[in-house]
């Protein structure tokens, strides 16, 4: 007898079997978002000092307190918020795991989550697996906005979580105060915690960044997560982490300790090198980023895509209605097949079936593979 999943593997699927036909057929994997390039070699090198030192034994379960400080020390340069290292700062097996804490913490089965869509597709398995209900708010093309009366349909007093990403992937829309301020609200009326999902807070091109803990009233009441691994370059790292009040903090490491315990010790070393990056490091990040985006933005346009050019995160959405298909995983798999470019069908981040007709590309690799991308997707105007 087998177990009942309580949660779509629909997302994991696809993208599991896109990945094997895109490597099948050699194509340029503009799909999952990961670099094809490495991040600083001063991070790297402090993870081999702290393997050389012996570090290697278990953390201090809500992280080595050198990275918290860290952690604190640029979420407040950020932010303007004050942040007790030890207590309100825990660090995680990636924002992934994060993510799961944060669930199991703070949901007790039938608790309502509003989620809003298109998502990160952990989030509806996260909510399941803590025994919660999803309700979803769709954010749709082509500007992607937060539809306050949508927004305020999905919460009642059944509600417990909010659950956004922003920069948010994978639309790339960058929420502003306006609509933050419209979750604010609805957390403050129906006594709501925000779980805000921050990974891309550090690439935005158009616009600005906004934690939502800062806003009036909202700290005591806000899990603020992020990760390294973006910002970075140093995905498969697995290193993130929750900000949060103590009481947040103390329901959130109640989950930690039984997923990993602790996180890799020396790679959290090369994290706390990482935070002490001085600011010329996120502005010339910024600048790669907006030159890639810039790129592939204008070559999918040549080509007949209509391209929804986002305003942050690695990620751009476009229209692939022009090349005559309506179904996206279908156009994917054409796509690896004829032209040798993977992508991924972000119909498996809605609920429903608002996805169809888009296409997500990432922007994470070398300008040269861009390019090279480019090229190869110029086959489609014949």
């Amino acid at each position: 007898m087998t177990g009942s999943l309580r949660f779509r593997p629909f997302g994991t699927t696809v993208f599991t079997s896109i990945t094997e036909l895109a490597i099948a057929h050699e194509a340029i994997n503009l799909g999952q978002g990961f670099p094809n390039f490495d991040g600083p070699e001063f991070i790297k090198q402090a993870v081999v000092e702290a393997m050389a030192a012996g570090k290697g034994q278990y953390a201090r379960s809500a992280g080595v307190v050198e990275l918290v400080d860290a952690i604190a020390a640029r979420f407040a340069q950020d932010s303007g918020l004050p942040i007790n290292p030890l207590d309100e700062v825990t660090v995680t097996s990636g924002c992934t795991e994060a993510l799961a804490a944060a669930m199991l913490g703070l949901v007790d089965p039938g608790d309502e989550v509003v989620v809003i869509e298109p998502f990160y597709d952990a989030y509806p398995a996260d909510i399941a697996m803590a025994g919660g209900v999803a309700r979803y708010v769709t954010l749709r093309a082509p500007d992607f906005r937060l539809d306050p009366e949508e927004l305020a349909a999905a919460f009642s007093n059944k509600t417990k979580v909010v659950l956004f990403n922003t920069p948010h992937n994978p639309t790339g829309r960058v929420l502003d105060r306006t609509e933050l301020e419209y979750i604010a609200e609805l957390c403050l009326r129906y006594d709501v915690v925000a779980v805000a999902d921050e990974v891309y807070e550090h690439m935005v091109y158009d616009g600005e960044h906004i934690s939502i803990a800062s806003l009036p009233g909202m700290w005591d009441r806000t899990l603020t997560l992020s990760s390294l691994g973006k910002t970075f370059s140093f995905t498969g790292w697995k290193i993130g982490w929750a900000i949060g009040p103590p009481d947040l903090s103390k329901a959130f490491r109640s989950a930690h300790q039984f997923l990993t315990f602790a996180t890799a010790t020396p790679l959290q070393w090369g994290a706390a090198a990482a935070l002490g990056a001085p600011d010329t490091y996120y502005e010339d990040l910024t600048l790669a980023y907006r030159k890639r985006r810039d790129l592939l933005s204008a070559g999918l346009a040549d080509v007949g895509f209509e391209v929804f050019v986002p305003a942050g995160t690695y990620f751009m959405m476009a229209d692939h209605r022009a090349f005559g298909q309506t179904d996206d995983v279908f156009f994917v798999r054409h796509l690896i097949q004829t032209v040798g470019v993977a992508a991924i069908p972000p119909s498996a981040f809605y609920s429903g079936k608002d996805g169809d007709h888009l296409v997500r590309f990432a922007f994470c690799k070398e300008e040269a593979t861009l390019s090279e991308a480019v090229d190869r997707l110029s086959a489609l105007r014949a």
